[in-house]
């Protein structure tokens, strides 16, 4: 599975723009502000159906540099090279407007729906806030992770939102009333339990099951002696040596007044954390920035291992601005291990065309190169 070409129309900097690709390696070459990254978030757009910036859907579409007004809809439409046939996938999003994603021109009833069917994996600069930030961005990385090969993982993570937001409603209703209903606040004990357990589980067995891949990938990328390590942090994990299978609940329970206090529920699985370490001590503090780098690159593609492993489909990888922070030669060492696992089709940005033509080149005659 590859994709073929992509048309972006309005969408951030780009009027409109096409492109063919090689089924292998794809460059995008230019100046900084050009609108590299924006082609890579189109094509994870195709894959994620939304950005992999931390920005709304509506921020996406294009503001015309005269009148200094967006237009009215930005769209996205590429055609997917299959085992067994071609399908287009399309995007569009209009001003007002609830943001339409189509498979051959059926319109999903669900976004959920669409994702996995083209698997992806991006490394870029921000992947830095995965070391630095505090734990949400890790969490959503690793439910981005598990949820592109798990679609009950993804249903569950839902329903579980979705109750937890009702649960902490009703404590901020409590609180403004000053009144308690206990029997109405353990209506989401139950799915809380439910979901949040099975989250907690498929977590805990994915973070055992990718941790040896991590570790060998980030020895060959750093052929360093330094060991890494990935620990699941869960308020569960306590709990799930006794074996008990009101767990949850019970952690419920014993921060009720806690909670009441708060007025949103402080223990369960959306406080869950990824905690990076090599030898023994915390990469946020002790790691160079190579080799918080390495570790990364070590992650992502242990990623797309396991992505491959399980639905036996190369996820495409995108590689925005590799050379940040990378010497020539690790970028080199980098797309090459990526090229000989047979990991799939490859998008990379860059400042530099010779730099990036004397590196992809070296390895794959068949790689293009679009300046932008």
């Amino acid at each position: 599975m590859f994709v073929k070409n992509l048309k972006i129309i309005n969408f951030k900097n780009h009027p409109e723009k096409t492109f063919d690709f090689s089924s292998d390696i794809n460059c995008f070459v230019g100046n900084n502000g050009a609108g590299k990254t924006n082609i890579l978030d189109a094509l994870h757009y195709i894959s994620m159906g939304k950005s992999f910036l931390a920005v709304s859907d509506f921020q996406n579409i294009r503001t015309s540099e005269t009148e200094n007004k967006s237009k009215d809809f930005f769209s996205i439409e590429s055609e997917i090279v299959g085992e067994e046939k071609n399908d287009i996938i399309k995007i569009l999003l209009q001003k007002e407007s609830k943001k339409l994603i189509k498979k051959n021109e059926k319109t999903y009833d669900r976004m959920a729906d669409h994702i996995g069917f083209l698997p992806s994996v991006i490394i870029s600069p921000y992947d830095a806030n995965l070391i630095s930030d505090g734990g949400e961005s890790r969490r959503k990385f690793l439910d981005s992770m598990i949820s592109q090969t798990d679609s009950e993982y993804l249903f569950s993570l839902i329903q579980y939102q979705k109750t937890l937001q009702q649960r902490n409603a009703l404590l901020k209703y409590f609180q403004k009333n000053r009144t308690f209903d206990l029997d109405s606040l353990e209506i989401y004990n139950e799915p809380l339990n439910k979901f949040g357990t099975q989250i907690f589980e498929k977590r805990q067995r994915f973070v055992a099951s990718i941790l040896p891949t991590i570790q060998h990938f980030y020895k060959i990328i750093s052929k360093g002696n330094e060991t890494v390590i990935v620990t699941y942090e869960s308020d569960l994990n306590v709990f799930d040596s006794a074996k008990n299978d009101r767990s949850f609940e019970i952690l419920l329970k014993e921060n009720l007044e806690k909670d009441r206090l708060l007025t949103y529920t402080s223990k369960g699985i959306h406080k869950d954390d990824l905690r990076f370490e090599m030898n023994g001590n915390l990469i946020k503090k002790f790691g160079s920035q190579g080799q918080q780098k390495s570790f990364l690159i070590a992650l992502k593609l242990a990623q797309i291992k396991r992505i491959k492993e399980i639905t036996n489909k190369n996820p495409i990888l995108l590689l925005d601005d590799i050379f940040d922070k990378l010497d020539d030669n690790r970028v080199s060492q980098l797309i090459e291990l990526v090229n000989e696992q047979d990991f799939g089709q490859i998008f990379i940005t860059d400042t530099h065309k010779e730099r990036t033509e004397n590196v992809v080149k070296r390895i794959n005659e068949e790689s293009r190169i679009f300046e932008v």
